[in-house]
């Protein structure tokens, strides 16, 4: 077997604040990242080089790809802004009245949505460049994770919300979330049937979209980025930042304060392997569509406030078979 470092390469040029979002492109590797430092980076991940970037006047805290050459971000200025890497040409969609702390595009409805802490999702139309519909959220909306023609959101105080994205005049169900802190990453299963969410708190909650009671019975929720003390046998808690899912295998990789990623079989309740410690908090997770690699966006998120940290980095590790398939499809 290869060694981790074979396995691995940082990506030149990174990012020089907090990273806030790594996404790979639909098609082939190229690699989106949002920062802090107020930029978008493209990246091609093959050949390891910085291909664009384009600024904000304020950090950037999400971003998304629509296809290979036009992308979407948005973070403090409130403004969602979209990007076509082949003329090198900026647009201004328009604006929320808080932050956008949350970018995706829809490939099935062709749309961008965005959440923000002004307790709204907005959808944009790329081609008309305007908000053509708005949702009101309980709370500042923190995460958003999307499933087809499903939208979840999850805000402050614990709240979740699942939504139809072609009829937004009411929510389709209202949860609270079964993990006792404040929500961190929603991300959805690729194959439809639910959602895997994070907390504060190091824990990571699975639940699903079907509303029945013996559906609902499946929910469950497991501690993980936690390194016991030595010194008094206690736990230290982590964050978890980030979640990412294979697109073929529905395993899912988590990324914590603790400097660790692992892998999930969410369905057969495993953890399928955990990769070394990186030097610092994991922000960001993004599966390449092949599933052939994973992003890991390294940089610190002040799990212990201000203080001296490893400069911010973004390591492209390729993923073995073993290490992403569910455990019923390696015998």
């Amino acid at each position: 077997m290869s060694k981790e470092g074979e396995k691995e390469f940082e990506l030149k040029q990174p990012p020089t604040d907090g990273i806030s979002a790594v996404k790979f492109s639909p098609v082939g590797r190229f690699l989106l990242a949002s920062s802090w430092d107020s930029a978008v980076r493209l990246y091609d991940v093959d050949a390891n080089t910085l291909r664009a970037q384009y600024q904000h006047p304020m950090a950037v805290l999400d971003c998304c790809f629509s296809d290979n050459v036009h992308c979407y971000s948005g973070g403090l200025d409130a403004t969602l802004r979209g990007y076509d890497f082949n003329t090198n040409t900026e647009l201004t969609l328009g604006q929320h009245e808080n932050a956008i702390k949350c970018v995706e595009y829809s490939q099935d409805m062709g749309v961008v949505l965005t959440g923000s802490w002004d307790k709204s999702v907005q959808l944009w139309d790329p081609r008309q460049q305007r908000c053509v519909n708005r949702a009101v959220q309980p709370d500042r909306v923190y995460t958003m994770g999307l499933s087809g023609e499903r939208l979840v959101v999850g805000t402050a105080n614990r709240k979740v919300l699942i939504w139809d994205l072609r009829n937004l005049s009411y929510v389709q169900q209202r949860r609270e979330s079964n993990l006792k802190y404040q929500t961190r990453c929603i991300r959805c299963f690729p194959n439809k049937q639910g959602f895997a969410m994070s907390s504060i708190e190091g824990r990571v909650a699975v639940d699903f979209f079907d509303p029945s009671p013996e559906a609902q019975k499946r929910r469950y929720a497991f501690k993980c980025h936690r390194i016991k003390d030595p010194a008094n046998n206690v736990d230290d808690i982590y964050p978890v930042h980030s979640i990412a899912f294979h697109h073929e295998h529905n395993t899912f990789a988590t990324g914590g304060g603790d400097g660790y990623v692992n892998i999930w079989d969410g369905f057969n309740k495993k953890r399928l392997c955990q990769f070394h410690r990186y030097p610092t908090s994991i922000s960001s997770l993004s599966f390449s569509m092949d599933g052939a690699l994973l992003a890991v966006a390294a940089s610190y998120m002040k799990e212990d406030g201000d203080k001296e940290a490893p400069s911010d980095s973004i390591i492209i590790r390729e993923v073995s078979p073993a290490e992403v398939m569910p455990n019923f499809k390696k015998q």
